[in-house]
């Protein structure tokens, strides 16, 4: 029993000294085209280590002219522990969402997801099209592909996780948002 903690924990060790190490070498001559991401983010998710428990793999959003649009990626939990993400921010929008689809009658309705997304120790948790999603509603900005959009999540013990999500043409799932009344709308 022993050995399997003493192992882990070496491990951890020695990826934790080789991410320090990494992350020093990136800061001496950072690509120009890496300057909104975090140096430990090549593929714009949040940034990994002992500081973020949580990162986000390959975000993107759904390119909209205004009104409702979208983000979508992995929520990629790194510690022992459950992760619960609350909130998000954009300032794209000043109404954000944390969304699931649900079958309401045969239709796949969008609405508020209770308690947020809780992802499991050393776990994963999708956001998809046609699942959970972050839904930015109010968005007067056009949101066109390649777009570079930052984001802050907010986990439920206060900690935040920033990442930044590039704009993507999707044709989109046939929802219908539900505001918490029941009715969906289109």
């Amino acid at each position: 029993m022993n050995i399997r903690r003493v192992v882990p924990a070496g491990l951890l060790a020695l990826l934790t000294a080789a991410a320090v190490g990494a992350c020093g070498a990136q800061q001496d001559a950072p690509a120009p085209d890496r300057a909104a991401a975090p140096a430990a983010a090549p593929s714009g998710s949040g940034t990994p280590g002992a500081s973020s428990p949580l990162t986000v793999t390959d975000p993107w959003v759904k390119t909209a002219k205004k009104g409702m649009t979208a983000a979508f990626g992995t929520l990629v939990n790194h510690t022992a522990a459950d992760v619960t993400v609350v909130s998000a921010s954009s300032p794209l929008s000043s109404m954000i969402e944390l969304h699931e689809v649900a079958d309401v009658g045969g239709k796949a309705v969008m609405r508020p997801k209770e308690g947020g997304f809780t992802i499991p120790a050393h776990g994963t948790h999708p956001l998809q099209p046609g699942g959970d999603h972050i839904m930015l509603m109010g968005v007067t900005k056009e949101v066109k592909p390649g777009a570079r959009i930052p984001f802050t999540l907010t986990l439920k013990d206060g900690g935040t996780v920033e990442f930044t999500a590039i704009g993507k043409d999707f044709a989109g799932g046939n929802e219908n948002y539900d505001s918490g009344t029941g009715k969906g709308h289109s």
